[in-house]
This record gives structure tokens, C-alpha cells and sequence, in this order.
């Protein structure tokens, strides 16, 4: 188990969720939600106050179901709406926007030409339909205040700078559309994408979560799936990057791996993006998180992937007072094992409860940092993808019951196992305080 400080022992302690245990963590109080419980069903808002820097999440879909561009003008407008309520200026920095049809895709970005003029967001075009049958949803981040420093690198690229932290927003990378194999694929977006990180002065070692939106997930290829494919490429592509090196990480007997989600695209053979980090700042932590009652992806034995997945359950990184949580795709798996065969309900607790256990203050404190951990209060956004159109009330209840009001996508996708029904992604923000020894500064 990666970063783990303490031993098997206190992994083990952790293999139990605990509800409302903290371990002495404050309530961090970093996200609300400033939207209205009346309109969360089309447009749901998350506010996320970082000191210096405030970040949007936000979550819209149309509720008309007229023409493409009838609702694409409605999910702007709504956009606009809950932007212009900030008391500071706001700008757009990453957008995903789930579509039902690929032939809708250049009608949407003429709209977003329109609305955005020069500061056009980071975009990704992801074909898989919401759940809830409209043409598109859209999930935007944003920041707030005039405190951070943002450039634009091309479409693909646009940085972050505040305090100390340059964040890289990378996306909507695609690979030659001439190759058909999910392995020259993977390994041709992987290179764009690093290319397109160095327009920024940047390069992929300083990633720290990543997408992976693949058409015909677990269609047969090369005597496997084009998953394992993927993961064949990708294992051929990290060979030979030293992720995160220049930031601290506890003692770690494994390599780093980014957080990632691996999951299925209805069309548009493969789309990738990633966030990655570049700082010089002292206070740093960052952290490979597993979950201790699941096998780490990395370890999967050759019958699941001949080549495992290569990236981590969750990332976390402390920077100041800060952590920020990227939870990896999550499904129902235990061990290794898929769990709950054909029960939506079950399968979607039995993620809940992976998620839940994964970014609990005992499972940091098993790792070797007390006092850090987030709870489901503390995450910005989730998202959800749905195997099965009929599946969509069960889950989306169960996620509210859950998860509260955090802005949420549903849409349709394939998991990377033909067997699992639901995979669920999302990212907290927490307040945590830890000695100096814990960051290694010795200070």
C-alpha cells in the first residue's frame, strides 16, 4: 500500500468506515453551496474559499428538450446567471460537456466562441449522453477574485497562478485519427498531451489526475479489450516518468501514479486531460492514497488487465492549510473482485461506502498523516456514470441520500468491467493542520 508510514496495522484499522469519526478534524467549512435546493435539478453550484483563491464548481443541464441549440443557450445563460451573483470577478478556466450526439459538437462551439470571445475555457467534448435525456450537460470550474495570474496556452492548456501554485489545466487532447488501435491511441494522446503541456513550460511528471474517455471500452481487441490496451499503453508510456518528484511524498515503497478515471465514450475513439502542479513552495505534502479493503489498481493480477492500471485510489495534496482529494473512477469492487452482479442499488452503496472508507481521517492516518481526511461535506462535485439508462432514479437517489448537495453529472458510459454497473468520481477540499516533522521540513 503506497505512503503508508505506519504499517500494515494501522491500514487494517482503517478497513472500517466509521460515520461522523473525524479523529479530531475540524469541520473545514472550504465548500458550500450557494445554489438553490429549488433549482439543483437543472443548475447546482459548489463554492470553494481557499484563502486568496475561490473556486466554482458548477453543474447544469437544460430543462427543455427542444432543438441542440435552444438548450445549449439555456445552459449558458443559467451559467452566466449564477456567475454574475460572485462579488468578484469569475473566470471560466476547465469545461466538460457531456453530449448525446458527436454532430452536435461544432454548433457548441460556436456558441461557446460567442459567449466566451478571447478567454475561451479549457474544453472537453465528451460524447456520452446525460442520463437525464437532454442534448448536453456541462460541468464548469471556475475561479474567483483577482488574486491569480491565468494564462492561455492554445485551446488545450491554460495555468493558474496564486500563491506560490501554478495549476495546469490540460484537455481535450485527441489522438491521430487515423490510428484505430486503443494502444496506439493511448500512446499517441499521452505524447500530444505532453506536448501541449510544454507550450506552458510544463511537462507530464507534474500530473496529478487524469481522464481517460475511451470509445468501445471493453470492445475485443488484440486478445483482450481496448481497455487492457490502454492500460498496455499506458504502463508503456510511465515507464519512464518520474511523477511529482520535486514534491514532497512520504516514504513510499511504490512508484507515484496520478489519480484516474478509465471510462467508456460512445464515440470519438479516445479524449484525454489532465491537472498537474508546479510549485517551489516548502509546505507541501503529496499523498498516494489506497483503499484498504480493495487491491491497489496497480497490483491487479495479470487476469484483470495483462498490463494493471497505472494511477492511484485518490491523490491528495496539502499545500499550506489546504488538501485537496482527487478521488479516482470508483465502481463496486472489493479486493479485487466486482461486487453486487446486476443490483444497481447495491452496486451504487457499495461505491459509496469504497469512496467513504477511501478518503476517511482514518484511512490518512493510516497512511501516516493524522489529522487530514475529508468527509462527504467536504466534496465540490461528483460525477456518475451509468451503465443502464433505468438505472438513473435508483442511483440518483441513493447519491442524494448519500452525498447531500453536491453538484453532480450523471451520464452514460460504459465501465471499464462489462459487469459493473456504475462509477462514481469526484474531488473534496478540506482544512487540515499537521506538524512541520509531517511535511519533512524538519521546521
Amino acid at each position: 500500500m503506497c505512503a503508508s508510514l505506519l504499517g500494515a496495522r494501522r491500514r487494517e484499522a482503517a478497513s472500517e468506515p466509521k460515520p461522523g469519526s473525524k479523529r479530531g478534524l475540524p469541520l473545514s467549512g472550504l465548500v458550500t453551496f450557494p445554489s438553490s435546493p429549488d433549482s439543483a435539478e437543472q443548475a447546482s453550484c459548489s463554492r470553494v474559499s481557499l484563502g486568496a483563491l475561490t473556486r466554482l464548481a458548477l453543474t447544469l443541464v437544460p430543462a427543455g428538450r427542444g432543438a441542440f441549440r435552444d438548450q445549449a443557450i439555456e445552459v449558458m445563460a443559467g451559467l452566466k446567471a449564477i456567475l454574475s451573483n460572485e462579488p468578484a470577478p469569475v473566470t471560466v478556466t476547465v469545461q466538460t460537456v457531456f453530449l448525446r450526439r458527436a454532430a452536435d459538437q461544432p454548433e457548441c462551439e460556436a456558441l461557446f466562441r460567442e459567449h466566451y470571445g478571447k478567454e475561451l475555457p479549457v474544453t472537453n467534448f465528451v460524447i456520452q449522453p446525460p442520463c437525464c435525456g437532454a442534448a448536453l450537460a456541462l460541468e464548469v470550474w471556475a475561479v474567483a477574485g483577482n488574486s491569480a495570474r491565468i494564462e492561455r496556452f492554445g485551446p488545450h492548456v491554460l495555468t493558474v497562478a496564486c500563491e506560490g501554485a501554478r495549476w495546469v489545466y490540460c484537455g481535450g487532447i485527441k489522438p491521430l485519427a487515423t490510428l484505430e488501435s486503443a494502444h496506439a491511441q493511448t500512446l499517441d494522446a499521452l505524447a500530444r498531451m505532453n506536448n501541449s503541456l510544454g507550450l506552458a513550460g510544463c511537462s507530464f511528471q507534474h500530473a496529478l489526475r487524469t481522464w481517460f474517455y475511451l470509445e468501445g471500452i471493453t470492445r475485443p481487441e488484440a486478445a483482450s479489450s481496448r481497455y487492457q490496451e490502454l492500460n498496455r499503453a499506458r504502463s508503456d508510456f510511465y515507464r519512464d516518468v518520474a511523477f511529482c518528484s520535486s514534491l514532497f511524498r512520504p516514504q513510499c515503497p511504490h512508484p507515484f501514479y496520478p489519480a484516474s478515471t478509465g471510462i467508456g465514450m460512445s464515440a470519438a475513439s479516445l479524449l484525454v486531460g489532465c491537472v498537474a502542479l508546479e510549485t517551489r513552495r516548502e509546505d507541501v505534502l503529496l499523498l498516494a492514497l489506497e483503499n484498504p479493503q480493495q487491491t491497489p489498481a496497480y497490483a491487479y493480477q495479470a487476469k484483470y488487465s495483462g498490463q494493471s492500471p497505472k494511477f492511484a485510489r485518490a491523490v491528495a495534496l496539502l499545500l499550506g492549510n489546504y488538501m485537496t482529494t482527487w478521488i479516482s473512477g470508483t465502481a463496486s469492487i472489493v479486493s479485487s473482485e466486482s461486487r453486487h452482479l446486476g443490483d444497481i442499488e447495491k452496486q451504487t452503496e457499495q461505491t459509496i461506502d469504497n469512496i467513504q472508507r477511501l478518503i476517511s481521517p482514518d484511512n490518512f492516518a493510516a497512511h501516516g498523516v493524522s489529522g487530514a481526511g475529508a468527509e462527504f461535506q467536504d466534496l465540490a462535485k461528483i460525477r456518475v456514470y451509468l451503465k443502464r439508462p433505468e438505472d438513473l432514479d435508483k442511483c440518483r437517489a441513493i447519491c442524494a441520500r448519500r452525498f447531500g448537495r453536491v453538484p453532480a453529472i450523471f451520464a452514460l458510459a460504459d465501465v471499464c468491467r462489462p459487469e459493473l454497473l456504475v462509477e462514481i468520481e469526484g474531488v473534496a477540499f478540506s482544512r487540515c493542520s499537521l506538524p512541520a516533522a509531517a511535511l519533512g521540513t524538519g521546521k
